[in-house]
């Protein structure tokens, strides 16, 4: 009876120290996955690890008493390697989340891995669609953007304005693949035309052979279904053969602030697309981005701001659970409202789609830009409901049928 009663007692103690002590390895460590050096890196790169560490300053360094620590790595944009250090994360690092991954095939890789090993991932720079439908994970959550929420404000803004004929120069791998699908559909579904498109490598530094094809096609639009120094290339390239001058209008599927302070307000006034989010559209942003201005010399990309928008909303989820595991806290993260300088009349779904608004906005002329950055006037706000697609729509395995 003694003995027994012994080991009620140990079983009893054990089960009081769980409950006192549930944040694994007794830290909360967030990984930073990105690119740091290529065709990414002003979108989310340094910038994108000072907001992850100005979300952690923020919270206070501590969540239920014990420390959020950050590390970062460079995935070079390639899925392999996203893989193998998200691998070491999880199983050496005590890595609880993994944020950011700007590209896509190291965005789905890493939410795999993660959902084999009942972890947090949380992407803010990759586009692809797949991550919140056929590849969707327990644990994953797209946060800031994806392919359908670009194509929704943009094509169909360029499209009441005249721009029926298309034709896309697209980069010839997973995220250009799902961005001209997305823009083709609703296109086609405003009674528009498509003329054909050409697949470029990734990271090419030639595109004249792929723009002369868009220039033959006579297309009025022709569609940049990529991203980075690749659409600045486009840009670049496009105007020097005359291509623009010439009548053609080109339409940045996916453009980042950074990308227009790359080539300048002369050689991107007028141009139309879609973002998630703007530094100077009010007060609030205006509050967060200065700070961040302040530490990276830079104005915010939407991956960037998402990323401290993203940790914070997790922060939060873990304190409520008071558990850093991964189904609790992403449970607590859907029930919990969210609301901040980045996220307008959000939710986080079922299937990790995290719904807001989105803005269409049209790049300034050089004489209407009064300040550092000031690069956009925000033509229209588009509810999250009609810039995403519906919970209905989406094809995630997990979902309560």
């Amino acid at each position: 009876m003694r003995f027994s009663h012994y080991f009620g007692i140990v079983g009893l103690s054990a089960v009081v120290n769980l409950a006192a002590a549930p944040i694994s390895d007794d830290v909360i460590k967030v990984g930073v996955l990105t690119d740091l050096h290529a065709t990414y890196a002003d979108i989310g790169g340094q910038g994108a690890i000072v907001a992850a560490q100005m979300a952690i300053d923020d919270f206070g360094g501590k969540i239920q008493g014990k420390p959020i620590e950050l590390i970062s790595a460079n995935h070079q944009n390639k899925g392999d390697i996203a893989t193998s250090i998200a691998k070491d994360w999880f199983e050496n690092q005590k890595v609880d989340v993994i944020t950011e991954m700007v590209t896509s095939s190291t965005a789905l890789a890493v939410q795999q891995l993660g959902k084999t090993k009942n972890r947090m991932v949380i992407t803010t720079g990759a586009a692809s669609p797949s991550l919140t439908n056929k590849d969707c994970s327990p644990t994953g959550i797209h946060w800031v953007f994806d392919t359908y929420s670009l194509a929704a404000g943009t094509a169909n803004a360029i499209i009441q304005q005249g721009g029926e004929s298309w034709f896309f120069l697209t980069a010839d791998y997973t995220f250009g693949h799902a961005l001209e699908d997305d823009v083709s559909r609703v296109i086609k579904a405003r009674g528009g035309k498509i003329l054909g498109s050409a697949k470029h490598p990734f990271q090419a530094p030639d595109l004249s052979e792929f723009l002369e094809k868009a220039r033959a096609s006579k297309a009025q639009i022709i569609g940049l279904a990529n991203a980075g120094n690749d659409t600045i290339n486009s840009i670049k390239q496009a105007a020097k053969m005359g291509i623009t001058q010439a009548g053609q209008k080109l339409a940045g599927l996916l453009v980042f602030i950074s990308d227009i302070h790359s080539l300048g307000l002369e050689a991107t006034q007028g141009l139309l697309f879609t973002t998630a989010f703007y530094w100077d559209y009010d007060e609030q942003t205006r509050a967060w981005s200065e700070r961040f201005m302040a530490k990276h010399q830079r104005a915010p990309t939407m991956v960037q701001a998402g990323v401290y928008s993203a940790l914070t909303h997790y922060f939060k989820a873990i304190d409520a659970a008071k558990t850093d595991e991964a189904s609790a806290v992403i449970a607590k993260m859907r029930e919990l409202p969210i609301n901040d300088f980045f996220a307008r009349n959000a939710k986080l779904r079922e299937d990790g789609r995290m719904v807001h608004d989105m803005y269409l906005v049209e790049v300034k002329k050089p004489s209407e830009s009064k300040k550092p950055w000031d690069y956009y006037t925000v033509k229209q706000v588009i509810p999250g409901d009609l810039a995403f697609r519906s919970l209905e729509q989406s094809t995630c395995p997990y979902l309560k049928k």
